[in-house]
């Protein structure tokens, strides 16, 4: 039989804007279920005044620097200034400018627009930049800096106390989204667990998710969830910080690329589920789905809730009064469940397994899942008799 997907059962949110469908793609290939809720939007400046002002002063007194800080960014900034009908003044004045791109694609928008090959840093940071920027003299050198989306205070702030004149691009900022609606949404699932991760691609991102939760008196569950059962997963360190201000640990790729990202969340969310032996076969449980002997097993809420009771304790019986609290909480409107409604749910939970045998009765006690021993297994985790 075919193994599922590294990401099957899993559900994984999407924060981000610009490249949202393209990621939710790469993680629905791996199998995961992907709940989009955009954070922010990005807001072009080609009419802004600053920009304009700023791309005057590049053409009447060529930058001997240029830094690129982002793909988007930079051609935006070309766009603008060929829509002002300078596009071509703007390039010759940059022609014999040094070129350095913060990573890959400002690099890819340098050379697009027939501009020297660019030098850019192994770790694709705006750290990187700086530091060799640093490494040489800049006194009385122009520097221009494209920014990406806010401004860049610390960068500057360097470049000018080591004596450079530096002119500022703000070519689009980041801002809050329009309509929150998806975003309030995935604050909900965060919150109640439902998501197994959330994925962020930008600082801002991070930023509005938490200031939502803050503005909606559930930041302490949204910090909570993200310290816990819910995965945060960062593009780069810089996208990291926000979440690292509230001790949220996050996974990252070494490459800072969506493809490296998924790729931490292929490695990373299945060793975060635990998978027991039971009944001569391998048993995992996931976000929404059960994995039995590699393959996927779709439960229903009540049926995950009640294979979650019994295997955070595997080995030991859960009294069925017990279970029934289980479902009660997923249904508090309703009256409370009794008995043979539990019974009628270890039934269905089963029928999903497609084996009974991986839930066991024990006669007027309740149900367990029957752990085999193993000799690495902690002693916490045998079953009881």
């Amino acid at each position: 039989m075919t193994a599922s997907p590294e990401l099957a059962g899993f559900t994984v949110g999407v924060t981000s804007a610009r490249r949202a469908d393209e990621l939710g793609t790469l993680l629905e290939r791996r199998g995961a279920r992907v709940q989009h809720g955009p954070a922010l939007r990005i807001v072009p400046l080609a009419d802004d005044t600053e920009l304009r002002r700023a791309t005057d002063e590049c053409i009447q007194a060529p930058p001997d620097v240029v830094v690129a800080t982002t793909g988007i960014g930079f051609r935006g900034w070309v766009e603008a200034a060929e829509g002002w009908g300078v596009g071509d003044d703007l390039l010759s004045a940059l022609h014999d400018s040094r070129m350095l791109a913060r990573g890959p694609k400002a690099r890819g928008a340098m050379r697009a627009a027939g501009l020297p090959d660019p030098w850019s840093p192994e770790s694709e940071s705006s750290a990187g930049v700086l530091e060799m920027l640093l490494s040489e003299p800049l006194a009385g050198r122009r520097v221009a800096v494209q920014l990406h989306g806010r401004p860049l205070p610390e960068f500057t702030a360097a470049l000018r106390a080591a004596g450079a004149h530096v002119v500022e691009l703000p070519v689009y900022r980041w801002s809050a989204p329009t309509d929150v609606t998806g975003l309030e949404n995935l604050l909900d699932a965060v919150c109640a667990h439902e998501l197994d991760a959330v994925t962020f691609t930008s600082a801002p991102a991070a930023e509005n998710l938490l200031a939502l939760a803050g503005e909606r008196g559930r930041l302490d569950r949204l910090v909570s969830a993200l310290r816990g059962p819910v995965l945060a997963a960062c593009v780069g360190p810089a996208t990291a910080a926000p979440l690292a201000e509230h001790r949220i640990a996050v996974v990252m790729p070494e490459r800072y690329r969506l493809g490296g990202l998924v790729r931490a969340l292929c490695e990373a969310l299945p060793a975060r589920a635990r998978v027991l032996p039971v009944a001569g076969r391998r048993l995992q449980l996931r976000g929404h789905a059960a994995v039995v002997d590699g393959q996927l097993k779709p439960l229903s809420p009540s049926a995950k809730a009640l294979l979650r009771a019994l295997m955070e304790q595997p080995g030991r019986v859960i009294a069925r009064r017990d279970l029934a609290g289980t479902l009660n909480a997923g249904q508090p409107a309703q009256r409370p469940l009794d008995e043979h409604a539990v019974e009628q749910a270890i039934a269905r939970l089963r029928a999903s397994l497609g084996a009974p045998e991986l839930v066991q009765t024990v006669i007027k006690r309740g149900y367990r899942i029957p752990l085999e021993p193993t000799e690495d297994q902690a002693p916490c985790a045998r079953p009881r008799p």
